[in-house]
């Protein structure tokens, strides 16, 4: 069996949400072939840094000194999403467009696990991402196509591709399935399109 695959999720239209078609067709793709953990956000929200918990984040991994148990608590919830992250070889995350964007939930889980030190650092060049050797798969559904001149609305994919380049993953896949308010007779052939590149993804991933 392949090593660890952590699946992300948050699917608030629960089992009538069209991203959940996709998930379920990564999990059939991977059944067998990788350990899974499943990371559900609806049940395990991320949190936003408070002034406690960027205070806590701060003088940890900017500053380099030793936390009290109350900065220590504050800060909890990210490092053990962070540790998370950091012990799986893959990841998928699976969210539905909102608002042309990442929804809230799955930005403040980038945010929880965008750490310096832990996923990414600094050096004398610059910014180095500490994920090499990882593969990401990013699965979006949307009620809108934005190609053409609705390109540049689009801030979902995009965004969490430059999330993973930032952690320095060697690998970053994106599989859509775009057009499911704008185009609803269309849709289950854009779904079927999805299902199908993340099977062959999965023939790729985990041969």
């Amino acid at each position: 069996m392949s090593k660890k695959t952590l699946v992300v999720t948050y699917l608030p239209s629960g089992e009538r949400s069209s991203t959940k078609q996709l998930v379920d067709a990564f999990l059939a793709a991977a059944k067998g072939k990788t350990a899974v953990e499943h990371l559900d956000l609806l049940r395990e929200q991320p949190d936003v840094f408070s002034t406690e918990s960027l205070g806590a984040y701060v003088t940890r991994n900017y500053m380099g000194q030793a936390l009290a148990p109350a900065q220590a608590q504050a800060i909890a919830k990210m490092d053990r999403m962070t540790a998370q992250l950091k012990a799986a070889d893959s990841v998928v995350v699976a969210f539905p467009m909102h608002n042309f964007g990442l929804p809230a939930a799955v930005k403040a889980w980038f945010d929880s696990v965008l750490l310096k030190g832990q996923t990414w650092d600094m050096n004398a060049s610059g910014f180095v991402g500490l994920m090499k050797g990882k593969q990401a798969l990013i699965l979006c559904t949307s009620g809108g196509v934005y190609e053409g001149p609705m390109a540049g609305w689009e801030h979902a994919v995009s965004l969490a591709k430059v999330e993973f380049t930032f952690m320095g993953y060697d690998v970053i896949e994106a599989i859509t399935a775009p057009g499911m308010n704008a185009n609803p007779a269309q849709a289950p052939e854009s779904i079927a399109a999805a299902v199908a590149q993340i099977h062959a993804l999965g023939a790729r991933w985990y041969a």
